[in-house]
């Protein structure tokens, strides 16, 4: 018998230690904390424009007091300039790139099936996870992921057709004849959209975020009745996204008078064409031009309600803060604020985000690690967003997973002054290419080029953020040096992924034809003047896919003579 129960008790010595991953996290001995709960904070379209920022403007006292307890990162990018693929890279650890996403429909699991998210990750060590609001990307096809949460996500109820308040605002119903040409059955995000902007004198929690905010307290207050069981808290807030709805006390706190109107309002001088956004995100809006710019009037009111949606979502942040510290929790919680992409709000002509510059592509984030970040701090570090997945792994004591595409940014925390990369990666794809963007402290090339194509096809662009921080001239051409230096860079990683199911599938049933258009009756209809020629404005007045048609325009322009004949139009710019 005794032989027997040695026997055992050796057995039990040699199980790997993997097995006992459940059962308790592995302690990080430089935390003066055990078990380090995580609140994760994620923000929709929320560009670091904000007081702890330098933007004593806008009015975000909550992010402001959070940045005094963490480590705020002057330096933080997304991995693209769009919800889902922005989103996919926080929670997978992988860049667009790798995972072969860059559109709103499709969903991580079809690249990576076996993934296993942050959250999903932490739940394996033991840890109780929930989510509220928007933290993966659901609609447009997309959906949900229930491996990553221990209870059902929550999503506040009743927040449709934009969540507005106000009649006049919703959007209107469609014709039938809308609906045929909208081919709203294919593309719901075609359907109509209600006004850009709301200001309703109503409570904080008649809007989605306020909803989110009382289950966020419900749950941080639940929590405190668990103390030895650690969770991970994801919540995720709607605004400042489109549309700008916000309770009247928000707007009340500007004046919108003094908003200054953007100074630059032309692409970088030598950019691509095809590079800028021609942001048909906001045009789908009722109250918006469907070409052109908007008049300083609506510019302003733009900006406003921008603001005030960020001081809508900053008080519902206090709120959560406050139910944390209430609960006695905070001395024990990893915090962070994450802010999914950036927004151009009229600088360089432009508007949302979908571009790889600076105002779309840097995003806030902020740091709290009790006992490891210094309170207070801000950081030069450069961060992206795949590296929070093995940042909080290495501050919760957690091993992290093998082949995430990011890398742990703790040093920064610990001492700001401290490196962590050489460069950040990030990326946005246009039919005429995929843009690969690698930023440095310093400069930020795009490399634009046919996935798969030789690199000496690529079309190039470089901004200097010492000598020209609004990116007023690509200077690709007079710095080959900088040039030669950060395509070095960019030719160390793997050539970006094409999207999942661009190519046709095999098998598949072929389309049924459409038929054949009557191009030159188009061209009629559109020739308002009947000269015989198209403008741009012409050519652009209501075309389902307003983000896509200047780049036609562009292709059927075979002279570039900035209007289109109707051998050109009929053609689509294409030899006979």
């Amino acid at each position: 018998m005794r032989h027997i129960l040695t026997i055992f008790t050796a057995l039990l010595l040699t199980v790997p230690a993997t097995l006992h991953a459940a059962e308790a996290p592995i302690q990080n001995p430089e935390s003066k904390i055990q078990n380090p709960n995580v609140l994760l904070i994620c923000v929709d379209d929320l560009k670091p424009l904000l007081g702890c920022y330098g933007t004593p403007i806008v009015k975000s006292p909550n992010i402001d007091r959070l940045a005094t307890r963490g480590v705020l990162f002057e330096r933080a990018f997304c991995n693209q300039a769009v919800c889902s693929p922005s989103r996919n890279a926080l929670m997978t650890g992988l860049r667009s790139q790798t995972l072969g996403i860059y559109d709103l429909a499709t969903n991580f699991r079809k690249s990576v099936p076996d993934a296993v998210t942050l959250a999903q990750y932490f739940k394996q060590h033991g840890y109780r996870t929930e989510a509220m609001g928007k933290i993966f990307h659901v609609g447009h096809g997309n959906t949900e992921d229930p491996a990553s949460w221990s209870v059902e996500h929550w999503r506040p109820m009743g927040v449709q057709g934009g969540g507005y308040v106000l009649k006049e605002n919703r959007p209107k119903e469609m014709t039938r004849e809308e609906a045929r040409f909208s081919n709203a059955k294919v593309d719901p995000w075609k359907l109509p959209r209600g006004a850009a902007t709301e200001c309703a004198d109503v409570p904080d929690t008649t809007y989605g975020d306020g909803m989110i905010a009382d289950e966020a307290v419900r749950r941080l207050d639940a929590a405190k009745a668990k103390p030895g069981e650690p969770w991970f808290i994801a919540v995720g807030f709607l605004k400042p996204h489109l549309p700008f709805i916000a309770p009247k006390k928000y707007w009340d706190l500007y004046d919108r008078a003094a908003f200054p109107l953007p100074k630059l309002r032309v692409p970088p001088i030598g950019a691509p064409e095809f590079a800028p956004t021609t942001w048909g995100e906001l045009r789908q809006y009722s109250d918006i031009p469907e070409v052109g710019p908007p008049d300083d009037a609506k510019t302003r009111l733009l900006i406003h309600g921008y603001h005030a949606a960020t001081s809508y979502m900053d008080a519902q942040l206090g709120r959560v803060l406050d139910a944390l510290d209430r609960n006695g929790l905070a001395k024990n919680t990893l915090i962070v604020l994450w802010g999914d992409h950036g927004w151009h709000l009229g600088d360089h002509g432009m508007w949302c985000k979908h571009t790889n510059y600076e105002q779309a592509a840097r995003i806030p984030l902020i740091v709290v690690a009790p006992g490891v970040a210094r309170a207070g701090a801000k950081t030069g570090a450069l961060a992206e967003s795949v590296d929070i997945y093995p940042t909080l792994c290495e501050l919760a004591g957690l091993p992290a997973p093998q082949g995430l595409d990011g890398a742990s940014f703790a040093a920064a925390l610990k001492n700001p002054a401290a490196k962590t990369k050489e460069a950040v990666l990030h990326v946005y794809p246009r039919s005429q290419g995929m843009g690969r963007a690698v930023r440095t402290a310093r400069y930020r090339l795009v490399e634009w080029k046919k996935i798969g194509e030789p690199a000496d096809t690529a079309v190039l662009e470089l901004y200097d953020y010492e000598a020209d921080p609004d990116e007023t001239k690509n200077l690709a051409a007079d710095k080959p040096e900088v040039v030669a230096q950060l395509r070095a860079i960019l030719a160390k990683q793997p050539e970006a992924k094409p999207q999942i199911g661009s190519a046709k599938k095999a098998g598949a049933k072929p389309a049924s034809k459409k038929p054949k258009q009557d191009r030159g009756a188009m061209f009629d209809k559109r020739d308002k003047d009947g000269d015989g020629k198209l403008t741009r404005e012409e050519f652009l007045t209501g075309q389902p896919d307003p983000d896509e048609a200047p780049k036609r325009f562009i292709q059927f322009d075979k002279n570039k003579d900035g209007v289109l004949s109707r051998d050109e139009f009929i053609t689509g710019g294409k030899n006979k």
